[in-house]
């Protein structure tokens, strides 16, 4: 099951109040980086049915990132759609020194007992659901 919350009502409160926006593009087959989303500039196809800022947006390295699953436990760990692009840019953000917060954002029913992890894997410190936000231990 694919989360689909739509976040654009999230996205337009925090561009009036002043945030920055980044949104995922793909660069390549393993390569995501996070563009700066300006409402009304061009949008172009990402592929995965998404639509992300042209490569003229600059390339922000955010604080707070919304991390899509299809789904999680309650130690945090989450499984992504297969292809790692989240866990590689979460991993290249936190070895420049970042440190953003992570947050899945899901459904109750996502849930499962247990998601089995590797090394590689990045777990979130929270998750947003339809019920309210879940902090994980050592978060």
């Amino acid at each position: 099951m694919r989360s689909e919350m739509d976040v654009r009502p999230l996205m337009s409160t925090l561009d009036a109040r002043g945030a920055r926006i980044a949104l995922p593009a793909i660069l390549d087959k393993t390569t995501i980086v996070f563009r700066e989303y300006v409402p009304g500039a061009p949008m172009v196809d990402m592929g995965f049915g998404t639509m992300g800022p042209d490569e003229e947006a600059p390339v922000l390295d955010p604080d707070v990132m919304l991390v899509p699953l299809a789904a999680f436990d309650a130690r945090g760990h989450r499984i992504g759609y297969g292809a790692g692009y989240y866990d590689r840019a979460i991993a290249r953000l936190k070895a420049k020194g970042c440190a953003p917060r992570l947050i899945g954002i899901a459904f109750d029913c996502q849930e499962v007992e247990h998601v089995p992890d590797e090394e590689h894997d990045q777990p979130l410190s929270e998750i947003l659901t339809e019920t309210g936000l879940r902090r994980f231990d050592g978060a």
